[in-house]
């Protein structure tokens, strides 16, 4: 673990000292401002207020119903640039292009980014594109009708979807590949996989599945001499349910849980409409879906309301543990897990419906209550008073086993239990480092870190410990084992 987070604080000074500039100002060859990095920001924030990240993506990363912007804005502009060369009699202007898009026009000292001519003319004709696209009086593309109007709008969306495409395709210095390792794929600029590429990933497959196989070997081999030990419990027995008593904060878990039961109804049906979207983008059965609930807006419920049940179950389990492991319960406990129930309901209600106001344009962009990334949909406020309330939770469970904490070996079951619980607040918290204006590549990474750090590592190592708690409960492993 700690060489594996040494290699993530790598990965941090190199996200924050190599990712692709964010220019001041790009102008054309006659100096002339096309659009400015303010302009690039804005439009990354409209981007992420008006849904679009649950709708197409961005440099790969988004929902994938619509376009990627990134490579739709490259393979328009190259469409262009190659036409404005046949209109001046170059039948076979391919190197030409190629070279106008490598090359890397961007000075480090003025930090101004400089499009040729033609690229310019191409930006120009690929706003009108987004302005007609995103003015649909229609819900046939899945999104809300006249969706996005204004022409200011319009240009600092297509001023950030160009410089994504700029950075897929010029020449990081000093390399013969994009800052984006040549993705994505697009003959027109020679954009193809590198080298290094194919072999990391190679290399990265191998060292998976050859560690995890040592891992078993050398545990498999030495399991008496490694890993967590504890004194075994004199005797093990087990109890029926009705035979044990709920404690104040157990009845108050069982609210929590019921929350979730509805959550995860509610995401069952958003899932359910999203799928649907994917069959058919012009009508429900007839009705005119998109009118109420667009694509965006609805794998945006989707996505929220999975994270919140997910997480509000393993809370409401650890909360309902706490006396099993204790033997006893600290005064007014309930009253802070009712307090929690209380939180949650405010965040999950709160959020879904700025997320709503945001896509629908009522809240503007930018804001405490506008949407943000995909996987961090919900508002800034709501994220933070979310992180408050994940502190909240461990708090209670610090409370609920502080007992056994004093007592136990910090190798020992209980110290697992709090600490495993501890990572999940701490590591949702990274995500506050995401903001919404942040540059794109420091956001995503941060972004990265809550869905497969906080998602996919540490609520499920919770959860191990949890089942493995149990178990022990129920008598059906030894402490021992269960540590193994």
């Amino acid at each position: 673990m700690i060489f594996g987070f040494f290699v993530m604080g790598i990965l941090v000074y190199r996200t924050y000292t190599a990712s692709m500039p964010l220019p001041v100002n790009v102008v054309n060859e006659s100096g002339k401002v096309l659009f400015t990095g303010a302009q690039i920001t804005r439009g990354q924030e409209l981007y992420q207020a008006r849904g679009l990240m649950q709708y197409g993506s961005v440099l790969g990363h988004g929902a994938y119903l619509g376009p990627d912007y990134t490579a739709e804005y490259l393979r328009l502009s190259t469409e262009d640039v190659t036409a404005q060369w046949q209109a001046q009699g170059v039948a076979d202007s391919k190197q030409r292009v190629v070279a106008e898009f490598r090359t890397n026009r961007y000075n480090p000292e003025t930090k101004t980014l400089v499009f040729t001519d033609k690229q310019g003319t191409a930006f120009d004709r690929i706003e009108r594109h987004y302005a007609e696209f995103f003015g649909e009086n229609s819900t046939k593309y899945g999104l809300l009708p006249h969706m996005i109007t204004s022409q200011d709008d319009i240009h600092d969306l297509t001023a950030f979807f160009a410089w994504t495409a700029w950075a897929a395709a010029a020449e990081r210095p000093g390399h013969n590949y994009s800052y984006t390792n040549n993705w994505p794929a697009e003959p027109r600029v020679d954009n193809g996989p590198t080298a290094p590429i194919v072999v990391w990933s190679v290399l990265s497959l191998i060292l998976l599945l050859g560690g995890t196989g040592i891992m078993f070997a050398v545990y498999g081999r030495w399991s008496q001499k490694i890993g967590w030990h504890s004194a075994e419990a004199s005797t093990l027995s087990f109890r029926q349910p009705g035979e044990v008593g709920l404690t104040g904060s157990q009845r108050a878990a069982i609210w929590i849980f019921g929350v979730v039961s509805v959550l995860f109804l509610a995401q069952t049906l958003m899932g359910g409409t999203v799928e649907h979207y994917r069959a058919d983008l012009s009508a429900f059965y007839g009705f005119d879906l998109a009118k109420l609930l667009p694509y965006n807006l609805a794998r945006t419920w989707h996505v929220q309301l999975s994270l919140f049940w997910t997480a509000a179950a393993f809370l409401a389990g650890g909360i309902f543990l706490l006396p099993f492991i204790s033997r006893r319960e600290p005064r007014r406990q309930s009253w802070l897990v009712y307090a929690l129930l209380g939180a949650l309901v405010l965040v999950v209600a709160g959020s879904l419906v700025c997320e709503a106001l945001s896509i629908y344009g009522v809240i503007p962009e930018g804001g405490l209550f506008s949407q943000q990334w995909e996987y961090l949909d919900l508002p800034r406020l709501w994220q933070i008073l979310l992180t408050v309330g994940l502190f909240l939770w461990i708090f209670i469970v610090w409370r609920g086993i502080r007992s056994r904490l004093k007592n136990d070996s910090k190798m020992n079951l209980p110290w697992m239990f709090f600490f495993t619980g501890l990572a999940i607040p701490a590591f949702y918290a990274v995500g506050l480092l995401a903001g919404q204006d942040s540059h794109f590549s420091v956001a995503d990474f941060w972004r990265f870190w809550v869905v497969h750090l906080w998602v996919e590592d540490f609520l499920e190592l919770f959860t191990t410990v949890m089942v493995a708690y149990i178990f022990v409960l129920l008598g059906v492993v030894r402490e021992r084992i269960a540590l193994g």
